[in-house]
């Protein structure tokens, strides 16, 4: 049977634990409840074949700014077949007229690369056991009334509005802020993922302040496992290996802009996203 044969329909609740299987198939240690998570943001599709998910596919549009895909696995049983190639001409057409953002291995770059996408950067995933370390005087939690101004220091980090992302953040996780001059300056936020939580996003005004708000956690969660993604850009590597979180891998950035598109604005914010919706 050829992969033309396979249908790409919708992701529906009753295809949740075929897709975690295919997560864990791909060594990825998202849970039921991570997969939830990034479904209440998404537009998913899934490949199915005589019945069988054998792929998937997650799209996260934040409004019409950008949109980010995501979960694209695709069974071990069916690789060769084109099948990728099929989940992302669905993902495309999902996502519209929308510029593109997207994590890649080393084996998908070349088709995110025919299909338009180029390299931005590179992704360092840390995890580990935290360390023990002092909290830090000028971090502390963030309240409700902080989400709007989190909103907005994240829309302006990353030139896409994710309140919705945010807003579903806090409400399974918690925001640590700095305050400078009656406003927040910088965040952080936490919640479960995996094999313990994740560190992620991350804003700050500078390096020094990054590593405030994520040493905010690392000293409430002493022993702890915990994960965090960065760049090599941001030089916080050996940091956060000296902290417990030892790099453990990553992959490639890379966005697909629209034609028209300009350059991406300039900002002095230091900003640290994590990548664990996929």
């Amino acid at each position: 049977m050829q992969a033309s044969q396979i249908e790409i329909v919708p992701f529906g609740p009753d295809h949740l634990e075929a897709a975690v299987a295919l997560s864990k198939q791909a060594g990825w240690p998202h849970r039921t409840e991570d997969w939830k998570l990034a479904l209440a943001l998404s537009d998913g599709m899934v490949a199915v074949e005589d019945g069988r998910v054998v792929g998937t596919v997650l799209v996260t549009p934040y409004k019409g700014d950008c949109a980010t895909i995501n979960m694209v696995i695709v069974d071990l049983t069916m690789r060769g077949r084109g099948l990728g190639r099929k989940l992302m001409d669905a993902a495309l057409l999902t996502a519209g007229d929308r510029p593109l953002r997207l994590v890649a291995t080393t084996a998908g770059l070349p088709l995110y690369q025919k299909l338009g996408f180029h390299e931005t950067g590179t992704l360092l995933q840390h995890q580990g056991l935290a360390g023990d370390i002092a909290a830090p005087a000028e971090t502390e939690a963030a309240t409700d009334t902080d989400l709007a101004g989190i909103a907005e220091l994240d829309r302006l980090a990353f030139s896409a509005d994710r309140e919705g992302l945010i807003s579903y953040l806090a409400g399974i996780g918690e925001f640590a802020v700095i305050r400078r001059d009656s406003g927040i300056s910088g965040f952080a936020c936490l919640r479960p993922f995996g094999l313990g939580e994740v560190i992620g996003p991350v804003v700050a005004a500078d390096l020094g302040q990054a590593r405030k708000l994520i040493e905010h956690f690392i000293a409430r969660r002493p022993g702890r496992f915990l994960r965090i993604d960065t760049t090599a850009e941001t030089g916080l590597s050996p940091w956060l290996a000296e902290h417990g979180l030892a790099h453990v891998g990553g992959g490639i950035t890379m966005k697909k802009p629209l034609v028209h598109d300009a350059a991406d604005p300039t900002t002095t914010t230091f900003a640290l996203a994590s990548q664990a919706l996929g």
